[in-house]
């Protein structure tokens, strides 16, 4: 199953994880990074700080919200704490999850890719997982058509 899963966006936990995880389905997340929010491409105040947060619509539909910013924000702390890259963090921790075959990474750059491979040697701790899950809020359903609201 491609699903919508990230950091940011967790409502999958609810039914079609749990439901794939019953049945034997794989779960291979879609946007594990939210379109780069999680990695610090975008801010609080509003700077868009690569073209594709300047030029992706789409990503501004799906995140953003404040409360958004508190999880992209507490993964960068993680990450300075274990003095990885963002990238790492949110991937690592995706991989934490039960159900998770793996995450679909759109790896435009070499960098991506040694950011997905480190991913799956970083083995969070269960404080750190928690901190990393804290200031979720829940969302409405999002990602299932370009005219999300």
């Amino acid at each position: 199953m491609q699903n919508h899963y990230n950091l940011v966006y967790r409502e999958e936990e609810r039914e079609m994880i749990p439901q794939c995880i019953d049945q034997g389905v794989g779960v291979l997340p879609w946007s594990p990074l939210a379109r780069g929010f999680l990695t610090g491409t975008r801010t609080r105040e509003g700077e868009r700080v690569t073209t594709r947060a300047e030029t992706d619509p789409f990503a501004d539909r799906l995140y953003g919200r404040p409360e958004d910013f508190d999880v992209a924000e507490r993964v960068a702390e993680v990450a300075r704490e274990r003095d990885v890259p963002g990238a790492q963090v949110a991937l690592a921790w995706l991989l934490h999850k039960p159900g998770v075959t793996a995450p679909i990474v759109g790896a435009t750059k070499l960098a991506h890719l040694e950011d997905a491979l480190a991913a799956a040697e970083l083995t969070l701790s269960a404080d750190e997982i928690v901190r990393l899950e804290e200031p979720y809020r829940p969302h409405p359903v999002l990602g299932h058509g370009y005219g999300d609201d």
